[in-house]
């Protein structure tokens, strides 16, 4: 399994750009409920975020739902009568990354991957090596790592070249960060036609549509499958257990009759 995790390591292999090979795809993965179940922990990792910067422990819980941390850390400080305290993302970003460090074991007692996940992990890194697995959420990137790596999942992600609540405030943004860094890093154009969002939120779904992806929505959430086709998803899975289905549905981008290459 190639080390995806941290920023040096070798090169994904086979992908060959010229012509009109443009084999690779780029998969951003959302994290909370569609690659893992935090048990709660997430809000209270915001609290603990909120007590170190507020100097005061939080009485309103974090409101999360598909949003960037510092809309989270920014809505939760106005429902504490906060709305003009002064947020600055370096800040920011170490007192979520220490909260995050403090709920480790918390997470792993309470958390857990969700049904199919490791199977389509490891079916796309041994099967489909053009696929470059990487993430887009609204975490900055340590909390990312953190959730990931509580569970073992962080091997499989290429944490270089995702879109991250640490590279900016609209998820959509998100999109064409996460495609600007993978193109970097690979030689390889990233657009509409070969980049892929996977994620259980309407939030997911318009980020998606928006910042220029194929959007496969999952069911795994509080949102209902009939919620993320109403928003506007490509392709819809109840859950993540028929690898097969799932790795198709991925797949899909390339079949998309839609889609037109600015390559």
């Amino acid at each position: 399994m190639m080390d995806r995790s941290r920023p040096v390591k070798a090169e994904k292999p086979d992908v060959r750009v010229g012509g009109t090979d443009r084999s690779c795809i780029l998969l951003l993965w959302d994290v909370d409920h569609t690659l893992i179940e935090n048990g709660g922990v997430s809000k209270e990792i915001y609290a603990a975020a909120f007590a170190l910067l507020a100097g005061r422990p939080a009485v309103h819980p974090a409101q999360t739902d598909g949003r960037t941390d510092t809309e989270i850390m920014r809505t939760m400080l106005a429902r504490h009568g906060l709305e003009d305290f002064p947020i600055e993302l370096v800040r920011l970003g170490e007192v979520l990354t220490q909260a995050a460090a403090g709920k480790r074991d918390a997470l792993r007692r309470r958390g857990y991957v969700l049904p199919g996940v490791v199977a389509v992990l490891t079916t796309l890194e041994k099967h489909h090596p053009e696929v470059v697995q990487s993430v887009l959420t609204g975490n900055v990137q340590p909390v990312a790592l953190v959730k990931l790596e509580a569970f073992g999942l962080d091997g499989y992600i290429d944490f270089v070249v995702g879109g991250f609540g640490s590279d900016g405030t609209v998820r959509a943004d998100l999109v064409g960060v996460a495609q600007r860094k993978a193109a970097a890093k690979y030689g390889v154009p990233f657009d509409r036609s070969t980049t892929v969002l996977l994620g259980d939120t309407p939030r997911d779904v318009r980020a998606g549509r928006q910042g220029g992806a194929y959007v496969v929505g999952v069911a795994t959430g509080a949102n209902s499958a009939q919620e993320l086709i109403a928003e506007g998803a490509d392709e819809v899975l109840p859950d993540l257990r028929d690898t097969a289905a799932v790795v198709s549905a991925i797949l899909g981008v390339r079949r998309d009759p839609g889609i037109v290459s600015q390559g």
